[in-house]
């Protein structure tokens, strides 16, 4: 018998690389997630205008799509990174319009605590339990379609109860995708660590946007 064949060895292999997916997934996510903050910062810091809602949607699937195609090369990390480091700037105007109004900064950091607080729990269920989440995928895609053009639809009707709605939406639908994409990462449904970043970073920038919305609306200062 050849031993090669004997499937001995395949399954620690197996574990091994998944092992190493999710290390490099969660120390890149890290590192992303804190040069987002840095240019979030220097927006906040500087009082940049916000890029308006086209262009922030022509660069987020612009840098998202170059991002997919770079994946698998070295500049794919470059390409995350301007990603991140886009939606951070687009991100700081944002809070210094929180910030601006009486309690502003609470509203951001109980928006924050509560983003790192969902995120690290599901994620941590999500790895301990080792449950297979991917049942998920196609809710999640509709129900992400479904609210992208809701939350378009309440912006240009300007229809405050209905952006509500759609936030909260976007806040379970976060969750969703939090847990979706840790299982993808355990059961091997996701080899690609920059990709799992990009959709972990959307879920947690998205997450927290949300919050900051129905936050601010239900402390009576949005």
């Amino acid at each position: 018998m050849n031993p090669l064949n004997t499937g001995i060895g395949r399954a620690p292999s197996s574990v091994l690389a998944t092992n190493k997916v999710i290390r490099n997934t969660y120390m890149l996510l890290s590192m992303t997630l804190l040069f987002s903050a840095v240019t979030a910062g220097v927006s906040v810091a500087f009082k940049l205008p916000h890029p308006g809602l086209l262009l922030t949607i022509v660069g987020f699937f612009g840098l998202l799509f170059l991002t997919h195609k770079l994946q698998n090369s070295v500049w794919g990390l470059a390409s995350v990174f301007a990603l991140t480091g886009f939606m951070g700037l687009t991100l700081g105007p944002i809070i210094s319009a929180y910030l601006s109004i009486p309690n502003g900064d609470q509203i951001v950091m109980t928006a924050l605590g509560g983003t790192g607080a969902i995120f690290l729990g599901l994620s941590a269920y999500a790895l301990a339990s080792r449950k297979d989440f991917s049942f998920m995928g196609g809710f999640l895609m509709v129900g992400i379609l479904v609210a992208f053009l809701g939350s378009l639809a309440a912006i240009f009707f300007n229809i405050p109860a209905f952006s509500l709605a759609i936030s909260g939406m976007f806040v379970l639908l976060m969750s969703g995708l939090i847990l979706y994409e840790t299982s993808q990462l355990i059961h091997g449904g996701e080899t690609n660590y920059i990709m799992a970043t990009v959709s972990l970073y959307v879920s947690i920038y998205n997450l927290f946007l949300s919050l900051l919305h129905l936050i601010g609306a239900f402390s009576g200062d949005d």
